[in-house]
């Protein structure tokens, strides 16, 4: 594989400079003007969130890379928009994350550096659940083995902090006060920004319709086009079982709606006055955010929260039915009603996003089997994905020039399937 020797010289406009819309606007314009070849050192099928953080480190790293979108850049078509993700360390899904989100942290600084462009916001996050609840137990056994500071608050501790809860006297109430949001539409910008501007070409609205290796090279079919490369990276999100038919059986794709709504009382919702949070009730698992000032973030307005799990199934992101049931609006009311009672006057927007759940819950991050090393693949992000976006790109430009990574994947391989 040869390392290109020159970089595409972009307009030097600073992205700390722009509102979302003008660097939405600015970024298409930089797309357009890409340069059209057929030939590459990586194709990266999907340019969302994590095939947009691949596409910025092989180009930064020097190599020629193709990104593939079969829609726009950033869309709200799969699951990385909504204005804003949760980045946490104290990982209540497992503290083996937890050296991959200290790599994240760091990352997402860098990108932040390099750009001047603000994308992570800390803001705090509040935990809440019953006493054996084994989410928040692993919190406190991931803050204890990695040193993250976690706060116990007493109930009488949280309300005086926040008093726009409302919980009962026996729940744990615990604080990671590191702990904050992601912007996810900026960053897929900016990402695919730095990507161009060392040299990535990134096609939009171009469809895969099939891809193959063989002779020592991928070949991969869009409707516009036919292009090679020595590797093949999918990051295709709900479409991954499309792309690797292999790997459809292991993936549910699930339905989540999402809310913005709006309080009562707006200002004690707004962000420096609430945290971020995540509330353990049973079987629902609910989590939130304050409210954004659009003039910063773009909108939805009013105040987001969403319900984790269940999902409603469905087995074809072609065919989702992005339609808001009435009974998705009145679980995330009566949950309002019951836990954050100044919460909720209307309902002002809902969209629909979609989970990709592996077995387990757990990423899958590997080789595809049969291939030699020269097609990699990520998906099964199971709606917590977002956080690790910074050093999933990292850990997939590793394996795909490399052949291997120094960070610590190995519980996240394909093979615990079978």
């Amino acid at each position: 594989m040869k390392r290109r020797d020159f970089i595409i010289k972009t307009t030097g406009v600073a992205a700390a400079t722009l509102s979302y819309s003008q660097l939405y606007g600015h970024i298409q314009k930089q797309i357009e003007s890409t340069a059209n070849q057929s030939n590459y050192d990586v194709i990266v099928l999907g340019v969302g969130s994590m095939g947009s953080a691949t596409c910025y480190q092989l180009a930064k790293r020097g190599f020629r890379v193709l990104g593939l979108e079969q829609f726009d850049i950033p869309h709200e078509l799969g699951s990385h928009a909504g204005q804003s993700r949760i980045i946490r360390k104290a990982y209540g899904e497992g503290s083996d994350y937890v050296p991959l989100l200290e790599r994240a942290y760091q990352n997402w600084k860098t990108l932040e550096a390099e750009t001047g462009s603000q994308v992570y916001y800390k803001t705090g996050l509040m935990y809440f659940g019953a006493p054996d609840d084994p989410f928040l137990k692993t919190v406190k056994s991931s803050s204890v083995k990695y040193k993250i500071p976690v706060d116990n608050l007493t109930a009488a501790e949280c309300d005086r902090k926040f008093p726009q809860f409302k919980l009962p006297q026996n729940f744990q109430r615990l604080e990671e006060p590191d702990a904050g949001f992601i912007t996810p539409e900026r960053s897929i910008l900016l990402f695919v920004e730095q990507a161009i501007k060392n040299g990535a070409v990134i096609r939009t609205k171009e469809k895969v319709i099939e891809w193959k290796r063989e002779n020592g090279s991928v070949t991969v079919v869009t409707n516009r086009g036919t292009y090679k490369a020595s590797k093949l990276v999918i990051t295709a999100g709900p479409w991954a079982g499309k792309m690797i038919p292999a790997l459809a059986s292991k993936l549910t794709i699930t339905r989540q709606a999402v809310a913005w709504v709006k309080p009562k009382k707006w200002d004690n919702f707004a962000l420096g006055k609430f945290p971020c949070w995540i509330l353990e009730n049973k079987d629902h698992d609910f989590y939130g955010f304050p409210i954004l000032p659009v003039g910063t973030f773009g909108g939805p307005l009013g105040l987001k929260l969403a319900l984790h799990y269940p999902g409603a199934e469905t087995t074809d992101p072609d065919k989702v039915n992005r339609d808001m049931k009435d009974s998705d609006e009145k679980t995330l009311i009566k949950f309002l009603n019951e836990f954050i009672p100044d919460g909720y006057e209307n309902t002002l927007v809902m969209k629909t996003c979609l989970y990709t759940n592996s077995p387990d819950n757990d990423f899958i991050i590997d080789y595809l089997a049969g291939f030699d090393k020269d097609v990699v693949f990520a998906t099964g992000f199971s709606g917590h994905g977002f956080k690790f976006v910074s050093v999933v790109g990292e850990i997939l430009s590793d394996l795909a020039l490399n052949g291997s990574t120094s960070l610590p994947i190995g519980f996240l391989n394909a093979k615990r399937f079978g």
